[in-house]
C-alpha cells in the first residue's frame, strides 16, 4: 500500500480546479492543509468536505494539503477520492447528490447537428458548457486525457455526471479503446450517462462488448433508462465493416467519423477538399442510412474560421450527415445554422405534408403533389424537415393553420 497519493492539477493557469496531495501516517489523526483563493467563503465547508471523504475511506491518520483555485465541491470530491485511492485499494465510490435534471434520458433519435468535446480532466470547460446550448457534451476519457491521469479523470466524469447542469444537453461519454474502454464504463454507466462514444471502432464484436457490458452494469445498478452507443470509425478497417458496425446493436444510435485518424491510417495529409476521406464519408452515410441511424461527421480543427466551417457543414449536410462535432463553443452557432433547412426545402416539406393530410382525409390511397407521386419515405424525409425547422425556429408552430390562410386569402 502507498503511504502518499496526489490528484489534480495545480499552477497559475488552473481555474475551476484543485490539487490533493494525501500522506497516510500512522497515528497523529487527521491534519487539513487548505490553501484556497476562496478560503474566506468556504474554507469550513471545503474542510468539511474532505473530513467527510477521508472518514468515508476509514482513513484514521493522514495529512491532506489542498490546493485550491475556485474548484467546485463534486471536482475538490473528486480530486480527493482520486489520492485516496492512489493510497487505497478500494471500489468504494464517494458519491455527491445528483441533479435531478441529470436523471433523464434521451431518444435514440433525437437531434445530434453539435456535439462538444470537453476533455475529461479539465473541469474548467465543462462548468458553463451548457450554457452555449450545443446538442450534446461529451467528456472526454480518451485522446485528450493523459495516460497518467485516466483514473483521476473518471472521477471528475463520473461527478460531472451528476452535478453539472448541462441544460438540456446529451450527456456523452467517449471512452478509451477497448480493453480500457470497458473499465470506464463502470464509472459512468450507472450515472445516467445517455450515450457512450467507441473510439477507433473497428468490428461489430466491439460494439456487441461494449453492449453486453452495458446490459450487466444497468442491471447491477438497478436501472432500466437508455444507454445508446455512438461508434467512431477512424482506420480503413473500420470503413470496410461500417454496416455490419452500425447495425451491431440495437443501442447505436448514430456512426461517426474521426478523419485525423482515419487519413493517418490511410498515409494521407487531411486536406480542407477532403478528397482523401470522400470515399470514406460516403460509405459511413450509406451504412448508417441503411441502419436506419444517424451519420455523424468529423471536428473541424480551425476555431478561428468560420465561414470555412460553414462551408464544410454544408457540404456535409449535402452528403447527408445529421451532425459533426466541434472542439469550441463559437463553432455551435455555425454548426446549427448551417445544418437547419432552407426556405426552398422547408417551404417544399410543408406541400408534401399538406399534400398527404389532404389525401388521408379523403381516404386516397395515392398521394400527389401537381404531377408528382409522393411515396412514405418521402413523407417521413418531410416531416423530419419541419421537426428542424420548428426546432430552429424558422417555421411558426401552428404553420398548418398559416397556409391554410394564406391560400384561403389567395397568396
Amino acid at each position: 500500500m502507498a503511504t502518499k497519493g496526489i490528484a489534480g492539477n495545480q499552477g497559475p493557469g488552473v481555474r475551476s480546479d484543485c490539487h490533493a496531495a494525501l500522506e497516510i501516517k500512522k497515528s497523529g489523526g487527521i491534519k487539513i492543509i487548505l490553501n484556497s483563493k476562496v478560503g474566506a467563503l468556504y474554507q469550513n465547508s471545503i474542510r468539511d468536505l474532505a473530513a467527510e471523504i477521508l472518514n468515508f475511506f476509514h482513513v484514521e491518520h493522514a495529512v491532506l494539503e489542498i490546493t485550491d483555485r475556485g474548484a467546485l465541491l463534486l471536482v475538490l470530491a473528486a480530486r480527493i477520492e482520486a489520492a485516496i485511492k492512489n493510497c487505497l485499494d478500494s471500489r468504494e465510490e464517494f458519491l455527491l447528490d445528483m441533479l435531478a435534471e441529470n436523471q433523464s434520458s434521451t431518444a435514440k433519435d433525437r437531434r445530434r447537428r453539435s456535439r462538444l468535446y470537453l476533455p475529461g480532466n479539465t473541469p474548467k470547460l465543462m462548468l458553463n458548457a451548457g450554457i452555449h446550448k450545443p446538442d450534446a457534451v461529451i467528456l472526454d476519457l480518451e485522446d485528450s486525457v493523459a495516460p497518467d491521469k485516466k483514473t483521476e479523470a473518471r472521477l471528475v466524469v463520473r461527478n460531472a455526471l451528476r452535478g453539472i447542469n448541462f441544460y438540456g444537453a446529451e450527456r456523452m461519454v467517449r471512452i478509451n479503446q477497448l480493453p480500457l474502454g470497458l473499465e470506464d464504463l463502470e464509472y459512468v454507466v450507472p450515472h445516467y450517462v445517455n450515450l457512450i462514444l467507441l473510439p477507433k471502432c473497428e468490428t461489430a464484436a466491439q460494439v456487441q462488448e461494449v453492449d453486453r457490458k452495458i446490459t450487466d452494469l444497468l442491471a447491477e445498478s438497478g436501472l432500466v433508462h437508455p444507454v445508446y452507443i455512438m461508434p467512431i470509425i477512424e482506420s480503413a478497417l473500420g470503413v470496410v465493416n461500417a454496416f455490419s458496425i452500425a447495425s451491431a446493436s440495437e443501442r447505436v444510435a448514430a456512426l461517426a467519423i474521426g478523419l485525423e485518424d482515419y487519413t493517418a491510417d490511410l498515409g494521407a495529409a487531411r486536406t480542407r477538399e477532403g478528397r482523401e476521406s470522400f470515399y470514406a464519408r460516403n460509405v459511413l452515410v450509406n451504412a448508417a442510412k441503411a441502419a436506419g441511424i444517424q451519420a455523424i461527421d468529423s471536428v473541424f480543427s480551425d476555431v478561428a474560421d468560420m465561414e470555412a466551417l460553414r462551408e464544410v457543414v454544408l457540404e456535409s449536410k449535402s452528403l447527408g450527415f445529421d451532425g459533426m462535432g466541434c472542439i469550441h463553443p463559437r463553432q455551435i452557432k455555425v454548426i446549427h445554422k448551417a445544418f437547419a433547412p432552407t426556405e426552398k426545402e422547408i417551404n417544399k416539406a410543408c406541400q408534401i405534408v399538406l399534400a398527404f393530410d389532404e389525401a388521408t382525409e379523403k381516404g386516397l390511397g395515392v398521394v400527389s403533389l401537381g404531377s408528382k407521386m409522393i411515396d412514405p419515405p418521402v413523407v417521413a424525409r418531410a416531416l423530419k424537415t419541419i421537426d428542424a425547422a420548428l426546432d430552429a425556429g424558422l417555421l411558426a408552430e401552428n404553420w398548418k393553420e398559416v397556409q391554410s390562410d394564406d391560400e384561403a386569402s389567395g397568396l
